[in-house]
């Protein structure tokens, strides 16, 4: 059973099922709804995020576009807190990335060209760089429209995750050939930052 929960930031409403920690949603899916600028929840529309005590057919999480807005289902049992809130985020890109204008599509695909050209072989997530391999494990598979675009997604969706992951609190880069080297991680936070700029108050990288 659901209860109802007030307002999220940007007027997104939050629903959960009896059971589900207090301290996950005050800690950790308020401040990471709060970092989401305006431009960007904007862009998003209407959002209703549901927090699930048990998964639906193993789903991890799922979203849909409905004549309300965007429906999200998160499962929360089995996982850290703040690994949930990042699944947020992960879903919000996921549906940002159909909502990019075709100049911003563009702007980011040559940003993934150029990391390929220079033969960066990590990605920002776990799933971003299955997509990667896979599309690189054969010749086949690297001319594939569907799989580039997966990949694409995959690659936007956990940038645009770990964009507001940056604005909610400080962060550590993570080292080593399955992660984004730092400079590249930086263009593709720069570029995001340029589409949807931080509220007042929050900051993509520490003041010098």
């Amino acid at each position: 059973m659901q209860s109802s929960r007030p307002r999220l930031a940007h007027g997104w409403q939050l629903s959960c099922d009896s059971g589900i920690s207090e301290t996950l949603v005050r800690l950790f899916i308020r401040p990471a709804i709060r970092a989401v600028p305006s431009s960007m929840a904007s862009r998003l529309g209407p959002c209703r995020i549901s927090l699930l005590a048990e998964s639906e057919a193993s789903v991890t999480s799922r979203w849909s576009t409905t004549t309300n807005g965007l429906a999200m289902c998160v499962t929360a049992t089995g996982f850290e807190d703040h690994d949930i809130a990042i699944e947020v985020l992960v879903c919000l890109g996921q549906a940002l990335w159909g909502r990019l204008s075709d100049a911003e599509l563009c702007g980011y695909w040559m940003v993934l060209r150029d990391e390929i050209d220079s033969g960066v072989e990590g990605e920002i997530d776990e799933q971003a760089l299955d997509e990667k391999r896979s599309l690189f494990a054969s010749r086949p598979n690297a001319k594939s429209v569907q799989h580039l675009e997966s990949y694409g997604c995959a690659s936007f969706a956990g940038t645009a995750a770990e964009y507001v992951h940056s604005l909610w609190h400080d962060v550590s880069i993570r080292i080593g050939t399955d992660y984004l080297p730092a400079e590249a991680l930086r263009r593709r936070l720069e570029l995001i930052a340029r589409w949807f700029p931080p509220d007042r108050g929050y900051r993509l990288f520490p003041s010098r």
